[in-house]
C-alpha cells in the first residue's frame, strides 16, 4: 500500500514506523524490544547498513542520559534528594496542587537558561522524592496517583514549553542561524524574549490547568499533620555528612558547566565541553571520588552496583528513536512532505500558519525536534517568498511547535527522562500529550498570528 504516493524507499520508512508505534502504542512486546526494530529490519530492507544503525544507539544524547541517570541515582543513593525534596515542601506547603505550581514554574524558569535535558535531569530526583513523601502521608490511592502522575508530567512538559529565550531549547537556535544565514537579519535576544516570554507563561499556565484542574485532579489538601512530620523528617536527617556534601557538589558544578559552556568554550578552546561530556564527566567523578567519612556505604560515592536500578530500557529506547528519525530524514520523508506543503495555494495566513504549526508538533514526536526545523526551514521559507508573505509568520511557529511534542517517550529528551522511572504508562502520556499538542497548536497559532507582525518585523 502507498497511499500517500510516496517514493519506495520513503514509503518502507513509514511502514515501519507505522509498526514500530503501534506496538509501542499498544505495548504488545515490551517498548525497549521494540526499539530494538530497526536493527533487524533496515538493514534487512537496504534502508541503512547495520554499522550506521547501531550507531544510533550509541548516540551522544544516550550517554547524555546515562550520565545524567547515575547523578539521580546517585542523589537517591545518599539521600540528598530528601533533604531537597522537604525543603521544597516546606516552602511550598503539603497542598497538592501548590506543588506541583511550584514544580512547573521552577522547570519552565530553569529551562529557559538551560537545556531541557538538563533541567528535567536536575528536578526528576526531587519530584520521585516529593512523591514518595506524598505517598506517605497520604492514604487516598487514586489523589496519590493522580499527583504522581501530574507532577511527572509536568516536569517533562514545563521543560518543553518554556520557549522564551533564543537559548531555551535547540531548535530556537538552529531557526534564527538560519534566519541569520539566509537574510543577514538578527533576531534579537531582548525581541525574541519580549514576544515569547507571555508565552511561556501562558503555555505553564495551560499545563496546570488542564492537567491538575481538568484530566488528573487531586484532592491532597494542605495538612498540619503532614507538615509537623515533614518538619521531624528534616531534624532526623541533621546536618549534611560527607558523601552527601560532594555529591552536592559535583551536581553543582554539573549545572554551572551546562551554564556556562558556552562562555568557556569561547574564553579558552583547549577543553572544549558539551552537554553529554559535562554530564559523563560528572558521572566519572561519582566513580572516583571516595564517599568518606564513617558511614556503613564506605568505597566511592557510586559503585557498578547501583547501576541496577538505571533505566537501560530507556537508553535503549531513545536510540531506537533515533535510528528511526535517522531513516525518515535519510530516505527523503521529510523533504517529500515539503514538496506536499509547496502545493499550497491557500493565501490565508491563519490557516497556513494553523497548518505548519500542527504538523511541526506531531512530527516531532518522531523525529528530533532540531532535525526537522532545519529540514523545513528552507521549505518554509521559499513556500512564504513564493506567497509573498513574510518567511518568520511560517518559521517561527514551525520552530515552536516543534518544542511541543508531548505524546512518546522519545519526542523530546525530557519526556523519555520522565518516562523512565514507571510512574507514566504509555497509555497516559499518549492521551494527556495529544491533548496538550492540540492546545499548544491553538496557542502557538493565534499568538504568532496575532503578535508575531506587530513585534518581528523584517525586510526579507
Amino acid at each position: 500500500m502507498n497511499p500517500f504516493a510516496l517514493s519506495y524507499r520513503a514509503n518502507q520508512v513509514l511502514s515501519i514506523a507505522i509498526l514500530m508505534i503501534i506496538w509501542w502504542v499498544f505495548e504488545a512486546v515490551p517498548m525497549p524490544v521494540v526499539a530494538l526494530i530497526p536493527i533487524i529490519l533496515f538493514p534487512s530492507f537496504g534502508i541503512a547498513p547495520i554499522e550506521k544503525v547501531v550507531k544510533n544507539y550509541a548516540d551522544p544524547v544516550v550517554f547524555l542520559f546515562m550520565g545524567g541517570f547515575i547523578m539521580a541515582l546517585a542523589i537517591e543513593k545518599w539521600d540528598l534528594h530528601k533533604r531537597m525534596a522537604l525543603g521544597i515542601i516546606r516552602i511550598t506547603g503539603t497542598n497538592g496542587n501548590r506543588i506541583i505550581l511550584g514544580f512547573i514554574f521552577a522547570t519552565g524558569f530553569l529551562s529557559l537558561w538551560l537545556s531541557n535535558t538538563a533541567t528535567t535531569m536536575m528536578m526528576f530526583p526531587i519530584a520521585i522524592s516529593v512523591i514518595h513523601i506524598i505517598k506517605i502521608h497520604n492514604k487516598n490511592e487514586k489523589s496519590v496517583n493522580n499527583f504522581s502522575l501530574v507532577l511527572m508530567l509536568s516536569i517533562a512538559y514545563a521543560s518543553n514549553f518554556a520557549v522564551g529565550t533564543i537559548i531555551a531549547t535547540p531548535p530556537n537556535v538552529a531557526y534564527v542561524g538560519y534566519i541569520k544565514n539566509r537574510f543577514n537579519y538578527t533576531i534579537g535576544f531582548v525581541d525574541w524574549l519580549v514576544l515569547f516570554l507571555p508565552l511561556t507563561l501562558l503555555l505553564l499556565f495551560m499545563l496546570y490547568w488542564v492537567l491538575v484542574k481538568i484530566m488528573y485532579p487531586n484532592s491532597i489538601k494542605h495538612s498540619n499533620e503532614a507538615a509537623e512530620a515533614i518538619k521531624e523528617a528534616q531534624a532526623e536527617l541533621g546536618s549534611m555528612n560527607i558523601a552527601e556534601k560532594r555529591v552536592l557538589f559535583i551536581f553543582t558544578l554539573i549545572v554551572i558547566l551546562w551554564i556556562a559552556k558556552d562562555f568557556l568554550n569561547e574564553l579558552q578552546h583547549y577543553l572544549l565541553l558539551d552537554d553529554t561530556i559535562i554530564s559523563m564527566s560528572g558521572a566519572l567523578l561519582l566513580f572516583l571520588i571516595p564517599s568518606g567519612g564513617k558511614t556503613e556505604k564506605k568505597g566511592q560515592l557510586m559503585s557498578w552496583l547501583d547501576t541496577k536500578k538505571m533505566a537501560w530500557d530507556v537508553l535503549l529506547l531513545f536510540g531506537g528513536g533515533i535510528a528511526l528519525a535517522g531513516a525518515l530524514e535519510t530516505s527523503n520523508l521529510i523533504q517529500e512532505l515539503g514538496s506536499g506543503l509547496a502545493g499550497i495555494t491557500t493565501s490565508n495566513t491563519f490557516l497556513l500558519i494553523l497548518i505548519v504549526t500542527t504538523i511541526a508538533v506531531f512530527l516531532s514526536e518522531l523525529i528530533s525536534n532540531l532535525a526537522l526545523v532545519i529540514i523545513l526551514s528552507p521549505i518554509l521559507t521559499s513556500l512564504a517568498i513564493l506567497l509573498h508573505i513574510n518567511p518568520l509568520l511560517l518559521g517561527v511557529p514551525m520552530t515552536l511547535g516543534a518544542s511541543c511534542a508531548s505524546m512518546f517517550p522519545m519526542g523530546t529528551p525530557s519526556n523519555a527522562i520522565v518516562f523512565a522511572k514507571g510512574h507514566i504508562s504509555i497509555q497516559d502520556m499518549m492521551r494527556t500529550g495529544f491533548v496538550l499538542n492540540i492546545i499548544c497548536i491553538i496557542l502557538i497559532t493565534f499568538f504568532c498570528w496575532l503578535f508575531l507582525p506587530m513585534m518581528l518585523k523584517m525586510n526579507l
